[in-house]
C-alpha cells in the first residue's frame, strides 16, 4: 500500500468535473477554461509573495464573460482574447456552470446586477444577461447602502459609499460530501512543513482508501522535477477534488506553479490509476480576498479599466471598471468540502 502524507503546502487544490462523455465543443471549452485558470493563478501568485492563496477561476471568468454582452470594440476584443471565446449565440449558455444538486453535493452560481436608482441600462443587455446567466437586477442606493427587489447576493461584497452606477456580483457556492469520509477519531495533530522549512502542528486527517493517484507524465522544470496528483471523489461522482503537490519536498512550490500548462491539467485524468493508499490530509480553512484591478490588465484586459478607452456602451453610456474584487473561502474537513467565491466588478459614475 502506498503512503501519501500532505505534510507540506499544497501546490493547489482543483475541483474537477468527472465526465465520461463529452462533445468536441465541451472538450474545447474545458481546455480554454484550464488555460484561463492557469493564467489567472500564475498572474496572482506573482503579486501575492508566496502567501496562502485560493482562487475561483470559474467565478472570475463567468463575470468577465457576462461583461462581454455589453462590451464593444477593443474592450470586447480584449475580454474575448483573454477568455478565449465569445458568448454570442447562446451556445455556451450555462453549460459549464450547472450541475445537478443533491443532498450530498450542492453547487450554485448566482449573478446579480446592482443598479444605482435612476440609472438606465439598455434592455438588450439586461435581457441578454437574464437569458444567458439567470442574472437578477436589484435597484440600489450605493451612497446609503440601500437596495430593493429580489435576488440572492452577498450584500457585504458590495462597496457601499462609492460613487457607483452599476455593480456586478457573481457568487459560486459549493458543498460536497466525500465518497469515503475521513473518521474524526483518526484526526490528530501532526507536523506540517512550511515553505521556509519550519514545521507547525496541524489537525491531520487520515484514511486508508483506494483512490486515483499518479505522477505527472511531463517534466516541469529543467532538472526534471515532478509532482504527484491525488483525486478524492465526492458522493455522486460528478465532482472530485484533486490535490497536487511536489514529489520532492526540497522542490519549491514556485518552480512547480510557474510551469503549469493546460496540457498538464488535461493529462491528470488519463494519468491517474486506482491505488490503495494511506492518506494524510490536513484539515484546513482558508480565505483570500484581493482586487483584480492590477491582475486583469497584466493578462490583457486593460481598456475596461481606463475611462478614456472603456467601451461598455452595450450596457449604458460612460461606464468603465473601477475595481474587480474577488473573495474566496474554502473549508476541507473530515466529512467533505465547503467553498464560496464572490467576484464583484464596479462601474463608477463617469464625469
Amino acid at each position: 500500500m502506498h503512503h501519501l502524507s500532505v505534510a507540506s503546502l499544497f501546490l493547489f487544490v482543483w475541483l474537477v468535473e468527472r465526465s465520461h462523455s463529452a462533445s468536441s465543443l465541451q472538450d474545447s471549452m474545458r481546455q480554454l477554461h484550464h488555460s484561463f485558470s492557469i493564467s489567472l493563478y500564475q498572474t496572482i501568485t506573482q503579486t501575492e509573495n508566496g502567501s496562502n492563496l485560493i482562487v475561483s477561476p470559474a467565478s472570475v471568468s463567468f463575470s468577465l464573460a457576462l461583461l462581454q454582452l455589453g462590451a464593444r470594440g477593443n474592450t470586447r476584443a480584449q475580454l474575448e482574447g483573454v477568455l478565449g471565446y465569445s458568448v454570442k449565440g447562446g451556445i455556451l449558455k450555462k453549460r459549464f456552470w450547472v450541475l445537478n444538486s443533491s443532498r450530498d453535493m450542492w453547487l450554485q452560481q448566482t449573478c446579480t446586477l446592482f443598479i444605482q436608482s435612476g440609472v438606465q441600462l439598455l434592455d438588450e443587455f439586461t435581457q441578454g444577461a437574464a437569458a444567458w446567466a439567470d442574472t437578477s437586477v436589484v435597484r440600489a442606493n450605493f451612497s446609503h447602502g440601500e437596495m430593493s427587489g429580489s435576488g440572492e447576493a452577498q450584500a457585504d461584497t458590495l462597496w457601499w459609499g462609492q460613487r457607483l452606477q452599476v455593480a456586478l456580483v457573481n457568487t459560486v457556492k459549493f458543498r460536497g460530501i466525500w465518497q469515503k469520509q475521513f473518521m474524526f477519531t483518526n484526526t490528530q495533530n501532526l507536523p506540517f512543513v512550511l515553505p521556509d522549512g519550519s514545521t507547525i502542528k496541524v489537525p491531520m486527517m487520515y484514511q486508508a482508501a483506494e483512490v486515483r493517484y499518479g505522477k505527472s507524465p511531463y517534466s516541469i522544470t529543467a532538472s526534471d522535477q515532478r509532482y504527484v496528483v491525488l483525486e478524492l471523489p465526492y458522493l455522486g461522482h460528478s465532482l472530485s477534488l484533486q490535490v497536487v503537490l511536489q514529489s520532492d519536498r526540497k522542490t519549491p512550490l514556485s518552480s512547480l506553479e510557474s510551469q503549469l500548462t493546460a496540457r498538464q491539467l488535461a493529462s491528470w485524468n488519463v494519468g491517474l490509476r486506482r491505488t490503495k493508499m494511506d492518506i494524510f490530509l490536513p484539515r484546513f480553512r482558508m480565505q483570500s480576498k484581493f482586487n483584480l484591478r492590477s491582475v486583469l490588465p497584466s493578462m490583457g484586459i486593460s481598456d475596461a479599466f481606463d475611462p478614456t478607452t472603456a467601451d461598455f456602451t452595450g450596457i449604458s453610456g460612460g461606464l468603465y471598471l473601477s475595481d474587480a474584487f474577488h473573495e474566496v473561502r474554502i473549508e476541507v474537513k473530515e466529512d467533505g468540502t465547503k467553498a464560496a467565491a464572490a467576484t464583484g466588478e464596479t462601474h463608477p459614475e463617469h464625469n
